[in-house]
Parts: structure tokens; sequence; C-alpha cells
């Protein structure tokens, strides 16, 4: 009668193995953890528990996060690695796959709990503002704007949709552009609006760059779609530039 090989990790990955360095894939597999990273993992895993993540560094969040996509290997050295390569655990999250990739160790079950994490962020962000009055929820809007946008290496524009009540009913991605250009054509604004029956819009960029001063392209932009909206009853409520630490509202700076 065969017997069936335990092993010592609690959960199997989510996602597909093929992330381990090469020298862990080519060896043979034991389907038992070397005591240290074992007894490594438990204590890490019992602290946070414990302490609800409080006082948890970085790296060792990530470790967590590792542990699932590399389930015999320690991981501390890859999560110090991605940390040193993109800055910060948000970063490393939000980084694109093909960055990810080029990561000595980082493999496609990595990326996908990567991926599977900053889309679980982004969601719970999103919940705290959408069919809400974006007046009295305001602070949870720039939230969800940094969350979505402020680590992003290209340059997105995003169109928030709100009703007569200023309930945010919609919120869209128009376009994607470079380091420093998003193309934006106001009719565009105005026609989505429209087919929404949006009574008001705000519109929300980022600067990969990580400063949110507004150049003369944003603030010319920003007036066309102000006049194309104001033809057709349209409020413009604001424009956003969300920058890495901070946001500039162009209607706080008295730009439109």
């Amino acid at each position: 009668m065969k017997q069936m090989r335990h092993f010592s990790e609690a959960t199997l990955p989510l996602f597909p193995q093929g992330d381990e360095d090469e020298a862990v894939m080519t060896a043979p597999v034991t389907g038992r953890l070397p005591s240290y990273i074992a007894d490594h993992r438990k204590r890490l895993r019992d602290r946070f528990m414990e302490t609800g993540g409080q006082g948890v560094a970085d790296y060792e969040l990530l470790e967590l996060i590792l542990f699932r996509a590399i389930p015999r290997q320690d991981v501390k050295p890859l999560a110090r690695r991605l940390l040193d390569r993109f800055g910060d655990l948000a970063r490393v999250v939000s980084a694109p796959a093909s960055r990810l990739l080029q990561e000595h160790g980082v493999g496609e079950a990595v990326v996908a709990e990567l991926k599977l994490l900053e889309v679980v962020a982004q969601r719970m962000a999103r919940s705290k503002v959408m069919q809400r009055p974006v007046l009295s929820s305001w602070t949870a809007l720039l939230d969800y704007c940094h969350t979505v946008m402020s680590h992003a290496e290209q340059e997105h524009f995003r169109i928030l949709f709100l009703d007569r009540k200023n309930v945010l009913i919609a919120d869209e991605e128009q376009a994607k552009g470079t380091v420093d250009h998003v193309p934006v054509y106001p009719r565009e604004v105005v026609k989505r609006a429209l087919e929404l029956g949006s009574s008001a819009v705000i519109l929300v960029h980022n600067h990969p760059s990580g400063d949110p001063t507004p150049s003369a392209a944003d603030i010319d932009m920003t007036r066309q779609v102000a006049r194309a909206c104001a033809v057709l009853g349209i409020t413009l409520h604001d424009h956003l530039i969300i920058g890495k630490d901070r946001e500039v509202s162009l209607r706080s700076e008295r730009l439109i």
C-alpha cells in the first residue's frame, strides 16, 4: 500500500509552483521543510496573528506572502532583495510583472501572489468610495486614488462619474500613456458622462515622477474638458494629480 507524502506546510500554494531558485527546483523534493525554515515560518505566522501585524517589518510581511508561492525555501533573502530593488512593499506589490520576473528567484507563482494582493488592496479601497457621496468620503477617495495610481510607472487617466447628489456611480480608467504623457480627449470625457447619466466628473491622473505639480499641458487639458462639460451642463468638480506621497487639486490651486 502506497504511503501518503506529508508536508510540513499547513497549506499548499494557491497558484502552481515554479518560482524556486534553480538549485532548489532541480533538487529532489523530500516533502518536508528543513526544521530551521519550518520553525521560522511558524514563529513569524504566530507573531503576525498575535499582534495583528503590528510591529511586523515590511520584509516579514513580504515573506508571509512568498511562503505560499515558494513552499520549500528560505524566502527572507528574496524578500529583502525585492524591497531593495523596488523601494518599499507597495512598490513591490504594484511593480509590473515583466520587471518582477527579471529578479532572480521570482517566477509566475510569486508574481501571481503579488498581483492577487494588489487587486485585493485596490478593491478594498474602492469599496469605501463607490456609491457614496464624495464630499463625505473625500479622504477615502484620495486613499483609493493613491492605492491605484501612485506607484504606476506610466501615466494613467481616470474619470470619476458622479450623479446629481455627488454620489460616485462609476470609476473608469480612460487611457494609459508614457512616463510623462497620457492622451485625453474632452469629447470622449463628455460622451462617456452622458452615456452614464452623470451630472459631474472628477478627473484623476498620476505623475510617475512622484511630483504631482501640474504642468502647463495638464492645466490646458483640464480647462478644455471644463469647457466641453459646461456646454452640456456637466460639472467638472476637480482634477486630481497623484504623486508618490501627496496629491494636487487643481480646484484648490484655483487653476480651474
